[in-house]
């Protein structure tokens, strides 16, 4: 069953995750026929629908036309421009008519010294997050992607983690750690690749497919006999983010007292597919 919400409270040892009731997906496609659950999985959801119906569809045997790297670059614009100003308390930045403008005309910066005169509408806020967070603070170890599709457990699963190559992140990497500014110019660097079409590739295996999305990759297996589904098992990159051991509560843990009215930022950096909240009285 799928997570519907969740929420974080911060208690003496540390941040404790508390999860809400999970939705009954499998009640509303289980016994249905492959192509019927194929079109209602996507409504589901509010998000990711594109990269959901391709899954689906690759699942079930089924063609599948959408492009889910074009919903990643329209859900990453939307996110720099308007979801992260917003919980951050900084200015909106106009959706521009070309997303590539947000990278600038020479790309990301290559080095950590450049973002100071990076040509972007980001740079001040890529600024403002090294201003706020010092290196080894808000920051999750070295986590490695899943193994295999439907892996369970604390694994980094996000556009930041897909990126990890581009020597931007291996600098900030080496000098702040995987912390608010990693993650940021990770989403950066993935709607570079995904504007350059160099993002992966959807991907089925029997009953089982994966595809790109604006979090990460997303994976879904489900079977069927005789034309109906009859099972399904989905694993989401909120998921792997949200497991015990995960990226979103060591970040938590790693974020002084003195800055826990971050927490919430923190959260926005990791981008759940869920609503996550903070308690501060300790209860969910």
């Amino acid at each position: 069953m799928t997570l519907s919400a969740a929420s974080v409270s911060f208690g003496l040892e540390g941040p404790v995750l508390h999860r809400a009731a999970r939705l009954p997906v499998e009640t509303l496609v289980i016994g249905r026929p492959a192509a019927e659950a194929a079109e209602i999985l996507p409504r589901i959801f509010n998000i990711c629908r594109a990269a959901q119906g391709t899954a689906a569809r690759l699942a079930l045997g089924l063609s599948a036309t959408a492009d889910p790297a074009a919903e990643v670059i329209r859900d990453h614009v939307l996110k720099l421009c308007i979801m992260l100003p917003r919980s951050f308390g900084w200015p909106l930045i106009a959706i521009p008519a070309a997303p590539s403008s947000l990278v600038g005309p020479d790309g990301l910066p290559r080095n950590i010294s450049d973002i100071a005169g990076w040509k972007s509408p980001l740079a001040a806020c890529a600024q403002a997050i090294m201003d706020t967070f010092e290196a080894g603070q808000a920051v999750s170890g070295r986590l490695p992607a899943p193994p295999h599709p439907l892996a369970e457990g604390a694994f980094e699963n996000s556009a930041a983690g897909r990126q990890s190559h581009h020597p931007l992140l291996q600098a900030i990497e080496a000098q702040y750690g995987r912390g608010p500014l990693w993650r940021y110019c990770g989403l950066v660097a993935d709607l570079e690749a995904a504007l350059h079409d160099q993002l992966e590739k959807p991907e089925a295996a029997g009953d089982t497919a994966s595809v790109p999305a604006a979090r990460g990759r997303y994976a879904l297996r489900l079977t069927q006999a005789d034309g109906l589904v009859t099972a399904i098992f989905r694993r989401t990159p909120t998921d792997h983010m949200l497991s015990p051991d995960g990226a979103l509560l060591q970040s938590l843990r790693s974020l002084p007292l003195r800055l826990r009215h971050q927490a919430d930022r923190i959260i926005a950096l990791h981008d759940p597919c869920i609503p996550v909240s903070v308690a501060e009285d300790g209860h969910a």
